[in-house]
């Protein structure tokens, strides 16, 4: 799917962001670690983070991998759907601290793409859903199409991202 841009400090709040300390790779005694072995271990550490998150939300990926640099993380494996593969990406970048999302990932069944669309001061799904189906009443579709993050359809907050999916003929 390509490159997605996500607002860096808006988003879900995992615990291995910039306000834990990083912890440094093992070495040798003599050696203190550079700041760069640093940023390395920290990386390791919000990849690793990021994983455990996609498949608390139930995900499944075959052969996953997340590669975090800085605030860029790089998806690889096969998604079950084009839905699920979309979902990933949006789980991933509205996660606090990562500002792009790199997907590589294959998909083992092709469906139709969604359309992202970046929550707004103001908005509600019915908003959403009347600005891209012209019809407020269609905001179930979207809340569906974003679970599971999101739980409730009034929870939503600027910056954050939503897959907005087809309408079945």
């Amino acid at each position: 799917m390509g490159l997605f841009d996500f607002v860096k400090n808006a988003g879900e709040k995992l615990g291995f962001g910039k306000d834990e300390p990083a912890r440094a790779p093992a070495a040798a005694p003599a050696k203190a670690p550079t700041p760069e072995d640093i940023k390395k271990a920290s990386d390791r550490r919000r990849a690793m983070g990021l994983v455990k998150h996609i498949a608390g939300l139930g995900f499944e990926v075959e052969e996953f991998s997340v590669r975090v640099d800085g605030d860029l993380a790089t998806l690889g494996g096969t998604a079950k759907s084009q839905s699920d593969r979309e979902k990933i990406v949006l789980a991933v970048g509205n996660v606090d601290g990562i500002a792009r999302v790199d997907d590589q990932m294959e998909v083992a069944e092709a469906e139709p793409e969604a359309t992202f669309y970046t929550v707004k001061p103001g908005d509600s799904l019915s908003k959403i859903a009347k600005q891209h189906y012209g019809n407020a009443m269609k905001y179930p579709v979207i809340f569906e199409a974003n679970k599971p993050m999101l739980s409730d359809p009034d929870k939503i907050y600027p910056g954050q991202v939503l897959r907005i999916p087809p309408l079945d003929s």
